[in-house]
C-alpha cells in the first residue's frame, strides 16, 4: 500500500483542487478547475503503467471518495447570490460528478490495459482521450442537460441557468449555455492528454526500471 500512497495524494489533491478551482472563472467558457481536473487521468495511466491494473484502481476508488467527501461538504456550504441564497454544490453538479468520474477513469484503466503492449504514448494517448469523452458527456448531460428529467424541481431550479439559449461558444447557432461550457471543457481535456504524454514518459522512466 506505502508504494501507492503517492498516487493517492496525488489524485486526492487534484479532486480537491478541481472542486475548489471549479468555483472561479477562466475567460466566458471556462473554469481554473478544467485544467486540474485533466490530470486525474494522467496520475490514473502512471499507476497502471508502473503498478498495475488492481493499483490503478484503487487510486481511482481513493479519488472517487475524496469528490463524494468534497460534493458533500459542499452541498451543505450556502452561498448568496442575486437575492436569494444557494448550495456551492448543486445536488445534479455533485452526481454527475461523481458518476463521470468513475465511470471515465474505469473505462480509462480498461482502455489502457488492453493496449499496455503497444508503443508506450498509444496506450495513455487513447484511453485519456476516450475517457475524456466519457466524462465530458457523461458530466453536462446529468449535471445540466434539460433532457434528464429524474431529478426534482428544486435540483433542476439549482442548475437551470446553464439552459439559456446564446450563441455556441458567442460565434455560432444558438445552443444551450451548457453545451457551449462542454465543448470547451472537452477541447481543454484534448490539448491536455497530448501535453501530459512528456510527464506520463518522464515519470514512468522514473518510477519503473522497466517502463517498456
Amino acid at each position: 500500500m506505502t508504494r501507492l500512497l503517492p498516487g493517492v495524494i496525488a489524485m486526492a489533491a487534484i479532486v480537491v483542487a478541481s472542486n475548489i478551482l471549479v468555483q472561479f472563472l477562466f475567460g466566458q467558457w471556462l473554469t481554473w478547475g478544467a485544467f486540474t481536473y485533466p490530470l486525474a487521468f494522467l496520475v490514473t495511466d502512471v499507476m497502471n503503467r508502473v503498478y498495475g491494473v488492481s493499483a490503478a484502481r484503487k487510486v481511482v476508488f481513493a479519488g472517487f471518495v475524496t469528490g463524494v467527501v468534497c460534493s458533500l461538504i459542499g452541498s451543505q456550504i450556502m452561498l448568496q447570490g442575486d437575492g436569494y441564497e444557494y448550495a456551492a454544490v448543486p445536488l445534479r453538479v455533485a452526481v454527475a460528478s461523481g458518476i463521470a468520474f468513475l465511470s471515465a477513469q474505469l473505462l480509462d484503466i480498461a482502455i489502457f490495459n488492453k493496449l499496455r503492449q503497444s508503443q508506450w504514448w498509444k496506450a495513455p494517448l487513447a484511453s485519456t482521450l476516450v475517457g475524456s469523452v466519457v466524462d465530458t458527456a457523461l458530466f453536462f448531460t446529468i449535471a445540466f442537460s434539460a433532457s434528464v428529467t429524474f431529478f426534482s424541481a428544486s435540483a433542476n431550479d439549482a442548475i437551470s441557468w446553464a439552459w439559456d439559449a446564446i450563441p455556441l461558444l458567442g460565434m455560432g447557432p444558438e445552443a444551450p449555455l451548457w453545451v457551449s461550457l462542454a465543448i470547451a471543457d472537452w477541447s481543454v481535456k484534448l490539448a491536455l492528454a497530448l501535453i501530459a504524454l512528456v510527464p506520463f514518459r518522464v515519470l514512468v522512466t522514473k518510477l519503473s526500471p522497466n517502463p517498456a
